[in-house]
């Protein structure tokens, strides 16, 4: 029997969860997952027009960051964004990994340690020689879930002054 151009078509497309970088066309479902992760944070105030504008900054220049999608054939199920930067102490560039979240329908799956392994697989291949994150300081099962995958406490504390 051969197949219809629907199954045939059937045939090419998965809905197994995968990997992309993000183009502009995924900047609203971007936005989206932004916002979300900010309504879960005691420090950031959702603002989408401000999240849109820096996720935009990042993706029409590619030498700042990336940012990493986990996609199947129908929605974006989470994210990771990626800041460049140099390190003096390093003595070369390193990656400050901010907006890390996958939908809350899709937790528990394995989706974020496999988004998480991606962005180290990419940061080796690149060479980046350090990956800093901040992550909930009330939030014990996202400490666990970074410590799992390699992460460890600095003795750094972060301190920031907002301008505006």
């Amino acid at each position: 029997m051969i197949p219809t151009s629907a199954s045939a078509e059937h045939l090419k497309s998965s809905d197994t969860p995968r990997v992309e970088t993000a183009t502009i066309e995924d900047l609203d479902s971007l936005v989206d997952l932004v916002q979300e992760l900010f309504e879960l944070q005691g420090d950031f105030t959702p603002n989408r027009q401000a999240q849109e504008d820096g996720l935009r900054l990042i993706l029409e220049e590619p030498s700042r960051g990336r940012i990493f999608i986990l996609r199947n054939d129908h929605q974006i199920l989470g994210m990771v964004n990626l800041l460049f930067t140099i390190s003096t102490a390093m003595g070369g560039m390193v990656i400050l990994l901010e907006d890390f979240i996958i939908h809350p329908t899709h937790r528990g799956q394995g989706y974020g340690s496999m988004l998480i392994d991606h962005v180290i697989k990419f940061a080796k291949q690149k060479n980046f020689r350090r990956i800093t994150l901040l992550t909930d300081k009330i939030s014990a099962d996202s400490q666990n879930f970074f410590k799992k995958l390699g992460f460890s406490y600095s003795s750094m504390i972060p301190m920031r002054m907002t301008l505006e």
